[in-house]
């Protein structure tokens, strides 16, 4: 899967943001990431915008809009968002997206891109960053939290439940699919309802 969105970036670095797990090691998160492009032909590049302050450093921002690979490790999305928020990287994000780099999410990292986003400590919704309207991922959701996002859900936002290394890709041209290693566990909520993955972006 992550082979597939190198390869569509047209690069071979990947830009990783390990915002998400400031206060859990952030250089470990890094590290793992790291291996895991090399073994498939990348590179990384950890950008450690760690605090508030700095998502507006000049280094930090540059290097996230020259990307053409953009990753959001996981950790706690609050956290994620309450440093993007209203800052200069995340302009120079959504900036190196719209030009067409690959911005993927991990857990957290893919919590936070759309609005609104569930609050991971009980399933509320919040306010998430909003590069997707009306749509909430719940990355690898079980149990009570889940049905209680469900019963909470906005009549028109459509949830995302994704499984374990599974990702759902929005491609360029405008298709939505499921990939990696559980495809088919993908659902998609609206409205009380499950529907089909390829309705939910429009």
């Amino acid at each position: 899967m992550d082979a597939r969105l190198l390869e569509s970036s047209g690069g071979t670095e990947v830009v990783v943001l390990p915002t998400a797990a400031a206060y859990e090691h952030p250089d470990r998160a890094v590290a793992t990431a790291t291996k895991h492009f090399e073994a498939i032909g990348g590179t990384v590049r950890g950008v450690m915008a760690l605090r508030h302050a700095d998502a507006d450093e000049p280094a930090n921002v540059e290097a996230v809009r020259q990307a053409r690979f953009l990753y959001l490790g996981g950790g706690s999305p609050l956290h994620l968002r309450s440093v993007l928020k209203a800052t200069a990287l995340l302009d120079a994000l959504i900036e190196a997206w719209q030009g067409g780099a690959v911005l993927a999410g991990s857990s957290a990292g893919a919590m936070v891109l759309g609005d609104p986003m569930v609050d991971p400590r009980g399933g509320a919704f919040t306010l998430g960053l909003g590069l997707v309207k009306n749509l909430a991922v719940l990355p690898h959701a079980s149990g009570a939290i889940e049905h209680r996002t469900l019963r909470m859900a906005p009549p028109a936002v459509r949830l995302l439940s994704i499984p374990e290394q599974t990702a759902v890709v929005f491609d360029a041209d405008g298709t939505v699919r499921a990939d990696g290693a559980d495809p088919d566990g993908v659902v998609v909520h609206l409205g009380g309802q499950t529907i089909d993955l390829a309705t939910q972006v429009v």
